[in-house]
């Protein structure tokens, strides 16, 4: 088996397109990630049935989704900014717009300590027995962290590697179980190699990262992605900063340093603007398998009173040029302006792709 990666026109470092036999393959599977799902003070008060709505026809549409988790599930009181805890309702919320694989390891796993982690555990443990989604970051013991580091995903004939880490939490962990992943690079070697040796097509790092609302990435973040690349990822992605960060190839491997905000009441410059990355696995008949160019989708989050009357993620080119559906028109204004200058910043383009609609 033979595995290739072919893009077409990534922004920074176009590469050559391998034959068609490798793009028009028989089997085909989509991934499909968003950045970081959370849940302010204020998102209490508003009803979470439209947060995600307007993007969940592509969640559904892909074979695979994964979301940030960034909140802990602790229970009541419910809290927001800077100890998250968010109502079980808001995980099973997110499972219903079309996720599949939650992401824990993120600095605020730890917001509630260790009993928050585990009772977040605990209620994704009950979904993942249903077979609601699946999730990976954290584990309950070392039986555990075997299987979900890296967590291992079959689909059509693909297995897909995850591998989640974070650079730390908020209320330091202090070691033994339950675990979160940190960045450990003894620690990843070993979940990238175990990746491989339980078959996997492909492996995808999922990093927790960088500098906060900084659209450009970091020294460090590229030294570990490169590094990440070397030791057996086939892409990166990122999340932390809040916004979206510049993406590039390194080794024939997609990098996104950051996707920002799925969903938040963040309004600070950029916050509302987010980056959904879409994967695309073929393999021909031959069973070479390939890794087709990224497909980018812009954003935009929507605070209460502008667009709708409740939180309200949506895809940019979805509304370009209908302001007159804007409450608050001057969002709208705020929403291009933005589009506008995070593309300029970080070079990302996104240009306009046929999707596959339907249900999973």
């Amino acid at each position: 088996m033979m595995t290739s990666v072919a893009y077409a026109q990534f922004p920074s470092m176009p590469e050559e397109v391998p034959p068609a036999r490798h793009i028009f393959g028989r089997d085909t599977v989509s991934m499909f990630i968003i950045g970081d799902v959370m849940m302010h003070a204020r998102q209490l008060e508003y009803p979470m049935d439209s947060f995600l709505e307007g993007i969940s026809e592509r969640m559904k549409s892909a074979d695979i989704t994964v979301a940030n988790m960034e909140f802990t599930l602790a229970g009541k009181p419910y809290s927001g900014y800077p100890a998250f805890s968010a109502p079980d309702e808001y995980a099973h919320y997110v499972k219903d717009c079309g996720t599949d694989i939650f992401l824990t390891a993120n600095n605020h796993i730890l917001d509630k300590g260790i009993r928050g982690l585990e009772r977040t555990d605990s209620v994704y443990r009950a979904m993942e027995k249903d077979g609601l989604i699946q999730f990976t970051g954290t584990s309950r013991d070392s039986a555990d962290n075997a299987i979900r580091y890296p967590l291992v995903i079959n689909t059509k004939g693909f297995r897909i590697a995850l591998v989640n880490f974070t650079y730390g939490t908020n209320l330091r962990w202090q070691g033994g179980w339950p675990k979160v992943n940190i960045i450990d690079r003894q620690d990843i070697s070993a979940a990238l190699t175990k990746a491989k040796n339980r078959g996997a097509d492909f492996v995808i790092a999922l990093p927790h990262w960088g500098v906060e609302y900084e659209l450009r990435h970091s020294r460090s973040q590229e030294d570990l992605a490169s590094w990440l690349v070397e030791n057996g990822a086939d892409a990166v992605i990122g999340a932390h900063p809040h916004v979206v960060q510049d993406s590039t190839v390194i080794g024939g491997a997609p990098v996104f340093y950051s996707l920002g905000n799925a969903v938040s009441n963040m309004s600070a410059p950029n916050t509302q603007i987010e980056l959904a990355v879409k994967l695309t696995f073929t393999r021909d008949w031959n069973g070479d398998v390939a890794m087709l160019e990224p497909e980018v989708t812009y954003l935009w989050c929507s605070l209460p009173g502008r667009l709708g009357e409740s939180y309200t993620t949506i895809a940019v080119r979805d509304y370009i040029g209908k302001r007159h559906l804007w409450k608050e028109p001057s969002d709208y204004d705020k929403m291009i302006a933005t589009y506008l200058h995070v593309k300029r910043v970080t070079g990302i383009k996104d240009e306009i792709k046929g999707e596959s609609q339907g249900s999973k």
